[in-house]
């Protein structure tokens, strides 16, 4: 059980963590021909909007009702009115998905009378879905904002009267999940017969792709009819406990079982899912998805010798942040320190002595005290990594200075074997004399350090071999 504790300073200083509006323009982002608007200033709008740009090399479609002083005081409906009938005149999308500020938070527009008002004075925008969340940037995080806008979107859209289809699975992804991960998690899914419906789908608007025609809006993702359609699913798979409160909206609307799972880095966690999936789907496990299991046992067994006795400093959102800790503890890491950005139920499970939600200068300070060898955060963790000396591996959003990172992945059996390889590598390069055989340390003390990750791959080879015989 680890300690969760706030930081108390009076200002933040280099910030971890991202805003929840921010967080609902991104999740509204993995839907097909939609238009994201941040129901405030025009300066909250630029600001998420160049960070999403810079990490993802993309055009990213996100629009603004550009309240000023005057409006603020009025009131914004005269500036939502406008959005919404300039954005479905010039862009034509099907669905238009609001997000709030601190901004008109703070003032208390009411958004929901607005839009409802908005419909009735202008029937031409009947063709047109109109989604309103509440994400106050003075609260929470950016995967709050995402799991709000989830929340908002199978609460509202989907129909009740779907009959089911066998094959049908709802999948429910969380904000720590990349492009990439998504990709491999539909290939897992497909494999065993099954037919998944992302809500949201980044991997079909955010993966990099060159559309044949331009589009003002999203250029793929999850359409509006796949999600009215989702009460047709036997199961609804959440990953991330972000997710939990979507899931159970889904299931109170459509009745629609699910089953959440906190992470998917790992070989026990990527175990339940395949175990899931088998069940699911009444088929046996695919031969290409033990050989990727083995090869992950492999390439554990390859590298458990150079992540023994590190010492890992990581900042991330808090599902990120266990499965990324969670899985560097199992190979043989120990945790120095966790810097995390809101709450969660599963910070206290953290395998740490304590969880901080503060920001990269809690991370810095924690990382100096605790001796750790590897920090771990998103780009702006780099001055911290130069100060200390120390090397940093990349990790979630932003990532300004690396491309490809809409390709990067860490979820299922090659996604963690990918995630192995990275960061051990990293630790081979930066830390040379880390190795079975180079360690400044007594045998003693070298045994020790190898011991729980050479455990635990062992134990897992035994298992497979007898699930094998």
């Amino acid at each position: 059980m680890a300690l969760v504790t706030d930081s108390r300073k009076a200002c933040t200083v280099n910030p971890l963590k991202m805003s929840q509006p921010l967080g609902a323009s991104y999740a509204f982002m993995g839907l097909e021909s939609c238009m994201p608007v941040m129901h405030g200033s025009q300066g909250c709008t630029s600001f998420g909007l160049v960070l999403l740009v810079r990490h993802f090399k993309e055009a990213i479609p996100l629009q603004t009702t550009a309240m000023n002083e005057a409006t603020t005081v009025m009131g914004g409906f005269d500036n939502l009115e406008k959005a919404v009938l300039n954005i479905r005149s010039r862009a034509k999308p099907r669905i238009i998905a609001i997000c709030s500020t601190g901004l008109t938070e703070t003032k208390g527009d009411d958004v929901d009378g607005h839009l409802k008002l908005i419909r009735q004075r202008h029937p031409e925008v009947a063709d047109t879905e109109l989604v309103y969340v509440s994400t106050p940037d003075y609260t929470g995080a950016f995967q709050d904002g995402w799991a709000k806008a989830v929340q908002v979107l199978v609460s509202q859209l989907p129909r009740t009267d779907e009959p089911r289809r066998a094959n049908h699975v709802a999948v429910l992804p969380g904000a720590h999940l990349t492009p990439g991960d998504l990709e491999e998690l539909r290939e897992l899914i497909e494999a065993f017969g099954l037919v998944p419906s992302f809500v949201p789908d980044v991997s079909g608007s955010l993966d990099g792709h060159i559309p044949d025609t331009w589009l003002g809006t999203t250029i793929g993702g999850c359409s509006v009819d796949a999600i009215q359609a989702l009460g047709s699913a036997v199961h609804t798979l959440a990953i991330g406990e972000q997710m939990r409160p979507a899931a159970q909206a889904l299931h109170e609307c459509c009745g629609v079982p699910f089953t959440v799972f906190d992470r998917l880095t790992g070989l026990t966690a990527t175990d339940a899912l395949i175990r899931t999936l088998a069940e699911l789907s009444g088929a046996p496990v695919p031969a290409k998805i033990r050989r990727q299991r083995s090869q992950l046992v492999d390439a554990m067994l390859d590298g458990h010798f150079h992540f023994g006795n590190v010492k890992v400093a990581l900042g991330a959102e808090p599902d990120l942040l266990w499965a990324a800790g969670s899985f560097l503890v199992e190979m043989g890491a120990e945790l120095g320190a966790a810097v995390t950005t809101t709450a969660s139920p599963l910070l206290e499970r953290m395998p740490c002595n304590e969880v901080v939600v503060g920001d990269l200068e809690d991370f810095e300070q924690l990382a100096q005290a605790h001796g750790c060898d590897l920090l771990m955060t998103h780009s702006h963790g780099r001055q911290a990594a130069e100060r200390l000396g120390k090397p940093l591996f990349r990790l979630g959003i932003p990532m300004f200075d690396r491309i490809g990172n809409a390709h990067v992945k860490m979820v299922g059996y090659r996604g963690t074997r990918e995630f192995l390889y990275a960061v051990g590598n990293l630790l081979m390069d930066q830390i040379p004399h880390h190795g079975p055989n180079d360690w400044p340390l007594p045998e003693a003390s070298r045994a020790a350090a190898v011991r729980p990750a050479e455990a635990y791959v062992s134990a897992r080879i035994g298992r497979l071999s007898a699930a094998s015989a």
